[in-house]
This record gives structure tokens, C-alpha cells and sequence, in this order.
């Protein structure tokens, strides 16, 4: 979980976990924006922030750590996934891991959504009736459309948007809701 979120969580302002660590106010504000980087920080830096985040160093640390996926190579991981597990069992496990919410709140949005989009519509194919808890995510989307890079490709050499019309228009309602022009998640090979 980032910074932000966690402080979010604690329900902690950023001037009171300056105050209350130790960490000079801009020093926090250069993190929370990206200009300072946590995983540079000093140890003494990382070590303030969790314990007055009663949390773990690692645990702090750990979003810095995580190496994201081309979004390609995720969808076809997900695909593959559900062929491997089925669809009713894939979308028990995604509720039981919570990824939807833990990727949002590292704000990788075309994932959530992405995994939001599938569980979605693997339900309405299955019968299976909406879970609530993602009801607040359901009114977002991207702010772009994300096509499958085969798509884009063909655009360009085709050297226009013909391409792009065609797979929006037969794209799967559940992504086209988030901006995710998707319309084949079964055939992975």
C-alpha cells in the first residue's frame, strides 16, 4: 500500500505524521509527490515514518519493490488464469485475494479495472449476481482508451483508425465500461 493510502487508512494528515516522526515537512511532501523517492530515503527516514505508521519497514517499502507487468502481459496472465482455474473458481479466488482493491490502491487503475471488468462479466455469463463491494469503482474508468497493442498496431499500418472503430465497437461491455477495449478473453493460447 503506498504512502498515501496508508496515511489515508490511519486517517493521518501530512503534517501530523511530520510532526509526530520527526521528518521535516517538505522532505514528506517531496515523497508523497514523487519527487523523493521512499526506497532512497535514509534508513533513519524509513524507520520514523513506519513506526509512527505502526507498521514495518518492509511493509512501507514493499509497493517500491514491485515490478508491474506490461499491461499485454497481464491480461494474458488473467486470461490464462481463468482458463487454468475455471470461472467460477477464478472469481472466488479474485474475491478472496482482494487484487482488484490492492491494485487501485497502488494506483495501477488499467488493472483494477481490468480484473474489476472480468469478474464482472464472468458473473453475468455465470449467472452470478454482482458483488457490492466494488460499487464505488464501477462509476470510474480510465480517462483513455487502452487497446490491445495487436489493434494498434494494425491501426498503424493500416494508417487509420478503422481498426480501432471496429474492436470499440465489439469490445465486451463490462471493459468497454472502464475504457478497455477487450474482446476475446477466451481463445489464449
Amino acid at each position: 500500500m503506498s504512502l498515501n493510502a496508508l496515511m489515508q487508512q490511519k486517517n493521518i494528515s501530512k503534517y501530523r505524521l511530520s510532526k509526530n516522526s520527526g521528518i521535516p515537512y517538505t522532505t514528506l511532501t517531496d515523497i508523497l509527490n514523487g519527487k523523493a523517492r521512499l526506497e532512497k530515503c535514509s534508513a533513519e527516514t524509513v524507520y520514523k515514518l513506519a513506526r509512527e505508521l505502526n507498521i514495518s519497514m518492509e511493509e512501507l517499502l514493499a509497493p517500491c519493490f514491485m515490478k508491474r507487468p506490461q499491461f499485454d502481459l497481464f491480461k494474458s496472465n488473467v486470461c490464462h488464469k481463468v482458463k487454468e482455474l475455471g470461472d467460477v473458481p477464478f472469481i472466488i479466488e479474485l474475491l478472496e485475494t482482494d487484487d482488484i482493491q490492492t491494485y487501485y490502491e497502488r494506483q495501477w487503475y488499467p488493472e483494477a479495472f481490468y480484473l474489476l471488468a472480468m469478474l464482472d462479466y464472468l458473473s453475468r455469463i455465470n449467472q452470478i449476481p454482482l458483488c457490492d463491494e466494488y460499487s464505488s469503482l464501477r462509476r470510474q474508468k480510465l480517462s483513455e482508451p487502452i487497446y490491445p497493442s495487436s489493434i494498434v498496431a494494425a491501426s498503424l499500418v493500416a494508417d487509420n483508425d478503422d481498426v480501432k472503430r471496429e474492436a470499440f465497437r465489439s469490445a465486451i461491455p463490462e471493459f468497454l465500461r472502464f475504457n478497455i477495449i477487450e474482446s476475446e478473453v477466451r481463445n489464449v493460447v
